[in-house]
């Protein structure tokens, strides 16, 4: 079994040390895709107008990752063409590199996309993907530069990714394992989608790489249902760390009341030192779009690991803010900044009467 590896290098005496060809904090994996929405809640069906935005889970924690300020990038493949270009801008715009782009030249490159409809009780919002055979789905291991697996602190991905299709998977899988074996944090967010693969199948992957996980994200419905795990919330995501060298497990907590009113809020395991951290969820969230939010809990709870020593207390609270904010905003991506987030925290650890308006 493979040694658990989250106490790196990188912390000496209580601070984060960068080693000089790690010039990233975090390096991502995942599809772009294109997002084409009815305004308001129009429907799809009746609709003449898309809005044209960007997302795909690994870019989504990217971005949240970069706008709270550390140094991110993504690997990804895009046609060559306006569309292409088109979402490389909108990426840069954000702060995250695109020094690990692939480009499709072949005439038959094209972007993923997706349409989605908001929901508005009891009409549950509806997504529609067009996304196979399109550029990211041709990358191949030896597309990847070598000096890719030496030049972050940490390498992220997520089940999404590996179910795509088979070529994808055993790139992907092949990708841990370099990362891995090059002394980088590996974290991982199984992130099940039912209409991609099925349980058994997304077990069956997910379980030949956890041995070279170090953080993992996980729902509690995840657990029972993929991993066919029992117990508590609390006793499942232990099990994890029992059954591999896991050094962190978090699982996010949603009720939604209405498509239009959540609660939300997580819990996470340290297995080093055996404790688990919770904090008061937020409650009775405005959610305008709920989509990529538990992207930017993952881009939350990352940061605060890697911009605070690994500390989980801290990972939580900038995990459940981000997640918490990015249900109010429009779109895939996050759009809060450090200051943003840290002064929601404040407020959410506040007692008392409070301002209405930040002025």
């Amino acid at each position: 079994m493979l040694k658990r590896t989250l106490e790196l290098s990188f912390s000496v005496m209580g601070e984060i040390v960068m080693d000089e060809k790690r010039n990233f904090d975090l390096l991502t994996l995942g599809q772009l895709l294109l997002r084409l929405s009815p305004p308001g809640n129009e429907r799809l069906v009746r609709g003449d107008t898309f809005m044209k935005q960007v997302g795909g889970a690994e870019l989504n924690v990217a971005v949240g990752v970069a706008l709270l300020g550390l140094h991110v990038g993504i690997i990804s493949k895009l046609p060559s063409h306006d569309m292409g270009r088109f979402m490389k801008s909108k990426i840069r715009s954000y702060g995250v590199s695109d020094d690990f782009f692939l480009y499709d030249n072949s005439p038959s490159a094209r972007v993923g996309i997706y349409y989605y409809e908001y929901g508005a009780y009891p009409r549950k919002p509806k997504v529609i993907y067009d996304r196979a055979n399109s550029s990211f789905y041709s990358l191949n291991i030896d597309e990847i530069p070598t000096q890719a697996y030496t030049a972050a602190r940490c390498f992220h991905t997520s089940g999404i990714t590996l179910a795509l299709n088979q070529k994808l998977r055993d790139t992907t899988v092949e990708m841990i394992k370099r990362f891995k074996e090059a002394g980088t944090l590996v974290s991982f967010d199984v992130n099940f989608r039912g209409n991609l693969w099925t349980g058994e199948e997304a077990r069956g992957c997910i379980e030949k790489i956890l041995p070279y996980v170090d953080i993992f994200f996980c729902s509690e419905d995840t657990a029972r249902l993929t991993f066919k795990k029992s117990g508590t919330a609390r006793e499942m995501m232990k099990s994890f760390t029992e059954d591999y060298p896991i050094s962190i497990v978090a699982s996010t907590q949603r009720v939604v009341h209405s498509p239009k009113r959540h609660t939300f809020g997580s819990v996470m395991y340290d297995a080093k030192k055996d404790q688990y951290y919770e904090e008061e969820p937020y409650r009775d969230i405005d959610v305008v779009d709920r989509i990529g939010s538990g992207d930017a809990y993952i881009s939350g709870a990352l940061y605060g690991l890697l911009n605070n020593d690994f500390d989980c207390a801290k990972a939580i609270q900038y995990g459940n803010a981000t997640s918490a904010v990015k249900n109010t905003i429009p779109g895939d991506l996050p759009s809060s900044d450090l200051e943003e987030i840290e002064t929601i925290i404040k407020a959410h650890n506040h007692v008392g009467p409070q301002s209405e308006m930040a002025r």
